[in-house]
């Protein structure tokens, strides 16, 4: 326009114009908005002059974008394309796009004529339609590849296909220097090149802030880009990766120029790639932390498995399977071979006799469960040593103690009245009762000191129908409510066990018959033959067994029903005790109730043989 034609006539030809007519500034924003576009998009000028064009579809920003720097760089440009209207109604248009630039030549923005599209420009779109969904294509075989050299040679091997460039390559950005690690069309050895950032191209896309970048000569010094001859245009696209930027796509043209389309391509390719990349180094750094995972859980001592959603073992490590004793074929996808407390933790004892802690942690987000379990077998037996010692000091010890002290008050109490027989017996039990208190200290030292797993016993022939006879009236001075009988038959055979221990246990069933029948009556003991052994049973008058009890009196700290700790005292070790004595000289002990009321407990003993030798 002529310097003389007023601004009046200027403003004349854009409002008549018949053609939509939109400018905007560097920042997008509208600076003119002519009658003819308030008809096609629906918004008076007043409603957007000012502020950022309305009328782009999202999907379509990408090609807006490649059209603005194609223009930046050279004449202008016309494309078929879509915009949209206050209806938000897409209407197809052909838009000729052009810089605006003051008397010096600068940059003040781009002026868009809008109109009604023809059948070139529906070719055009249609052209523009296949390469984007090949480009959808290429974005699939992208995320299903996991290695990251592949993923960036197929992604320069898209540039060429998407472009129709001449040569493409991708470089990564490494602190300060640019590094071609991917190149098609150029000669191989230029791989692996590195420059520096300052002055490329490279650098100049990321002090813009723009999302791709279109240089001429004599701007195509930039890295290693020489190489293809006749190059006269180079198009280069930002890929990043998360909100750093990670390399750089080139797309270059010797035979032809690149256009708008080519652009918007390189700049979609790019976004997408730098996707592609994160999640290639995402996989890869799984990979990474699955594998130490897997290390650090087979070289653990402990024995740790995983179960998936449904409770299926999905893991099972080396310790496991030689912890359990099951190999992890035999373990895998079926369910846990043990209990377990997804909440806490829980101590069991398997078949093979391995004792386990067994510690339960859930993963919330997978809803898997890490099970690890550590061998206590050792720690097991030792806590039962300390217990079994704790508990032999405390009660088996008391009944000799008891016996000793009840003669010995007899002796104070009535010495002048009893006659010397009597007291000469009395000493002697006493003196009989020591050397057993001393043997038993002696052997339960002995036992503690080298941390055995069973009481030692000594397995040899005695005489059980004269230990009964000894022991069982020892006891007839601890109560004047009671009455005590024993009945042995004569020729009773010789019983293979530690008479030591079968004094304990004779004595402890004793005690125990008096304690339990408060009331007194008769105490029955009675040896003889059953069913290949020795049998010894101890009657009672007294409360009995509560059903369901018979077995349950053995356990530690077991006394029958609950009321009986408070009426009786104690701390329900006795039986306990009684059973371990009885199983370790190869014996059993049992409880049953009494038709007419009471208890029997019955103990039953190997019978010895005249080849029988004392072992331990």
């Amino acid at each position: 326009m002529r310097p003389d034609v007023p601004d009046s006539t200027a403003s004349a030809v854009l409002r008549c114009a018949a053609d939509p007519i939109v400018a905007f500034d560097e920042g997008l924003c509208v600076t003119a908005w002519n009658p003819a576009a308030e008809r096609l998009f629906g918004w008076k000028a007043e409603e957007v002059l000012g502020r950022m064009v309305p009328i782009i579809p999202d999907e379509l920003k990408a090609e807006h974008n490649a059209v603005l720097e194609r223009v930046r760089e050279g004449p202008q440009i016309s494309i078929g394309t879509r915009r949209l209207t206050r209806e938000r109604r897409l209407v197809d248009v052909r838009i000729d796009t052009s810089a605006l630039r003051d008397d010096d030549g600068a940059l003040l923005g781009w002026v868009s004529v809008f109109h009604r599209v023809t059948e070139a420009d529906q070719h055009v779109a249609a052209e523009k339609a296949r390469l984007v969904r090949r480009l959808n294509d290429i974005l699939g075989d992208l995320n299903a590849q996991h290695d990251l050299e592949r993923v960036l040679d197929r992604i320069t091997a898209a540039v060429l296909e998407l472009t129709g460039a001449d040569a493409a390559g991708f470089v990564r950005i490494e602190d300060d220097r640019l590094r071609l690690v991917s190149a098609r069309g150029l000669p191989a050895d230029l791989v692996g090149t590195s420059v520096a950032l300052r002055a490329s191209l490279v650098e100049e896309i990321l002090r813009t802030d723009r999302p791709v970048l279109l240089a001429t000569r004599p701007r195509l010094d930039d890295l290693v880009w020489r190489a293809l001859p006749g190059l006269r245009m180079v198009a280069l696209g930002l890929a990043f990766l998360g909100d750093r930027p990670y390399g750089a796509l080139y797309a270059l043209f010797a035979g032809r120029s690149a256009g708008h389309t080519e652009l918007e391509l390189l700049e979609l390719l790019a976004g997408h790639a730098g996707v592609a990349v994160g999640n290639v180094m995402a996989y890869q750094e799984v990979v990474r932390q699955r594998a130490h995972e897997r290390a650090v859980i087979d070289a653990s001592v402990d024995g740790i498995a995983v179960l998936d959603a449904r409770g299926r073992v999905c893991q099972w490590n080396p310790a496991a399977a030689r912890l359990t004793g099951m190999p992890p074929e035999a373990v895998l996808g079926g369910r846990l071979p043990f209990e377990h407390d997804p909440g806490g933790e829980v101590t069991l004892q398997l078949a093979n006799g391995t004792w386990l802690d067994i510690l339960c942690a859930p993963i919330p987000e997978t809803g898997e469960l890490v099970i690890d379990f550590r061998d206590v077998t050792a720690a097991k037996a030792l806590e039962e040593s300390k217990d079994l010692f704790l508990a032999t000091t405390s009660h088996e010890l008391r009944t000799p103690i008891t016996v000793v002290r009840g003669f010995a008050e007899t002796l104070v109490n009535r010495w002048e009245e009893l006659p010397d027989g009597e007291r000469r017996r009395a000493v002697g039990t006493i003196a009989d009762r020591a050397r057993a208190l001393g043997r038993l200290v002696e052997q339960l030292l002995l036992g503690s000191r080298a941390g055995a797993e069973e009481l030692p016993v000594v397995r040899e022939a005695f005489d059980l129908g004269g230990l009964l006879r000894r022991v069982v009236p020892a006891f007839q001075p601890l109560s004047e409510l009671h009455r005590l009988e024993v009945r042995v038959p004569e020729g009773l055979p010789r019983a293979l066990g530690d008479p030591m221990a079968t004094d304990i246990i004779v004595g402890q069933l004793v005690e125990n018959a008096c304690k339990y029948s408060p009331s007194g009556g008769l105490i029955t003991v009675e040896a003889g033959l059953a069913d290949g052994s020795l049998v010894v049973t101890v009657d009672d008058e007294g409360v009995g067994i509560a059903e369901g009890d018979h077995e349950r009196i053995f356990d530690r700290f077991v006394q029958g029903e609950a009321g009986d700790r408070r009426r009786f005292g104690g701390v329900g070790l006795g039986l306990y005790i009684v059973k371990r004595l009885a199983t370790a000289q190869g014996g059993d002990i049992s409880a049953h109730s009494r038709a007419g009321g009471g208890a029997r407990l019955r103990l039953a003993l190997p019978l010895a043989n005249v080849t029988d030798e004392t072992c331990v």
